[in-house]
């Protein structure tokens, strides 16, 4: 139990440090840390049940008709994987709780990738419980990895889709205009899976760029954030 409660700190605190970073991005007019709460309690749990259920659903059919690894590795991480994540982590907006508080474009953007650190959370829970069989040097070089590369990707993708969920409820569109910003989450999501599973300029290459993409994502993201921050409060 001991060991189970240090994964948990070792996973959860980097993902909810980032949460507190992201909220902070804005200067005017904050998010209520009740609703940044439930949008990461959302992304910590349901998110990650029913991505998972998503998954198995769509491997079942997979699983009969793909006899090759190698293209059912591709297919489950580059796309089943982005689709069942990606559209489970930004229905966080939906809870009572945050979308009453969405007002302001940025919101979305916030609120999206607090849900999606929520998910990596739990996420490099699993992950870190599979890495201590690889001994103490390798478990920490691939805590840093997830906690760097894995919490930046999950918040980044998210709050494309939270963008695009904000701007919805805010300019009372069709839910059917969030489709756009849901295939940009996937997109990013994709490429990042593909980077890594696929070694796309070998082994540390591949992980260096990947870690590089997720940091250039949440730059930008939070360039947004803090640029819609300004231009509403000029």
């Amino acid at each position: 139990m001991f060991k189970l409660f240090i994964l948990f700190i070792i996973s959860f605190s980097p993902a909810f440090a980032y949460a507190i970073w992201i909220r902070n991005t804005e200067k005017y007019e904050k998010e209520p840390w009740n609703a940044i709460f439930s949008s990461f309690l959302w992304g910590a749990s349901i998110a990650i049940i029913a991505s998972l259920i998503i998954e198995v659903l769509l491997e079942i059919p997979l699983a009969s008709r793909i006899y090759d690894y190698n293209i059912y590795s591709f297919v489950t991480a580059v796309l089943i994987a982005p689709f069942a994540e990606e559209f489970a982590k930004p229905l966080a907006l939906s809870l009572k709780i945050v979308r009453k508080e969405i007002s302001e474009e940025e919101d979305g953007l916030i609120y999206g990738a607090v849900s999606g650190l929520g998910f990596s959370a739990t996420e490099n829970l699993f992950y870190s419980m599979a890495f201590l069989s690889k001994g103490i040097f390798l478990f920490l070089i691939l805590v840093a990895i997830r906690t760097v590369g894995g919490c930046l990707l999950h918040a980044s993708a998210t709050a494309f889709t939270g963008y695009g969920y904000g701007k919805a409820i805010l300019e009372r569109k069709n839910l059917l205009s969030v489709l756009p910003f849901f295939f940009i989450a996937m997109a990013v999501h994709s490429f990042y899976n593909f980077i890594l599973s696929f070694e796309l300029i070998g082994g540390l290459g591949s992980i260096a760029l990947a870690i590089l993409f997720a940091i250039l994502c949440i730059k930008y993201v939070r360039n947004k954030i803090k640029t819609l921050d300004r231009i509403k409060n000029i």
